[in-house]
């Protein structure tokens, strides 16, 4: 009897937890279709200009930063692997495959979702518990398209941007390791780039990077619009555990696109 009880309990939390989850799916989902509606209103440009300045400009510095650092450990990690069955020669075409199809976006949109998402679900959380959002309803001014729609479209323009540079300096990063501190020739690390890279590794990398830029946009800003209704907790520490959640979710939610986007692409 027990046994038949415990049973009931582990599938009943298991049904509870399945269908809040599809519930906030849902609503995640309804949340991004609105936002990303009321991009095309008019009055966006300079708010916009704003978001991607701050999302994907001020970002730049850390991009370059990590893009340069990873191909340069891929460079060496690489070589040291590749040298075994002689084949460093490859090495360009390696390291700028790893880059393009999969580590470019991955790394570019965790970085931005450190940095920028963070932000956002923070500054929505604030102007959300310090009552703004509710005095922007009370002026007839939609809070959505005001807040939301400009950091989606600011997200969906700087992903892609960053990702191309991440993938740029990292090759540059591969090349300092490989030709000036291993000794590969220079013209066949390049020649290897040109020649294994295609078209559709490139698009590839782009539509991850799109993907992402959707999920880090629509969770951080999901998250701090609706802090309010948090049971968790209540005023600052409900902005603080919006965040924690809003990057973690995002971070989560990347991997998992990631593979789901690859298997798609392959």
């Amino acid at each position: 009897m027990q046994k038949e009880r415990a049973q009931i309990r582990l599938f009943s939390s298991l049904g509870k937890g399945t269908g809040d989850l599809i519930r906030k799916l849902g609503s995640m989902a309804l949340f991004f279709a609105e936002g990303f509606c009321k991009i095309f209103r008019r009055k966006q440009t300079r708010e916009i200009i704003n978001q991607v300045f701050y999302i994907g400009a001020k970002s730049t510095n850390i991009v370059i930063l990590i893009g340069l650092f990873t191909g340069m450990v891929l460079g060496l990690q690489l070589y040291y692997t590749l040298i075994k069955f002689g084949s460093e020669g490859v090495l360009g075409s390696v390291i700028s495959l790893s880059l393009i199809r999969e580590l470019g976006p991955v790394l570019t949109a965790i970085m931005i979702t450190a940095r920028a998402g963070s932000a956002m679900a923070a500054e929505i959380g604030i102007l959300r518990i310090s009552e703004q959002i509710d005095a922007l309803y009370t002026m007839r001014i939609d809070p959505v398209r005001y807040i939301v729609s400009p950091r989606i479209a600011a997200a969906i323009i700087s992903f892609p941007l960053l990702t191309a540079f991440f993938d740029l300096i990292g090759i540059l990063g591969g090349y300092l390791t490989g030709v000036l501190l291993l000794g590969v020739n220079a013209g066949a690390y390049f020649y290897r780039v040109q020649s294994y890279l295609d078209i559709v590794d490139i698009r590839g990398g782009f539509i991850k990077s799109l993907v992402f830029a959707v999920l880090v946009a629509t969770i951080c800003c999901y998250q701090g619009f609706f802090t309010h209704l948090r049971t968790d907790s209540y005023g600052a520490k409900s902005v603080s555990l919006s965040t924690t959640s809003a990057v973690v979710m995002s971070c989560v939610m990347i991997l998992v696109s990631d593979y789901v986007v690859t298997s798609f692409l392959m």
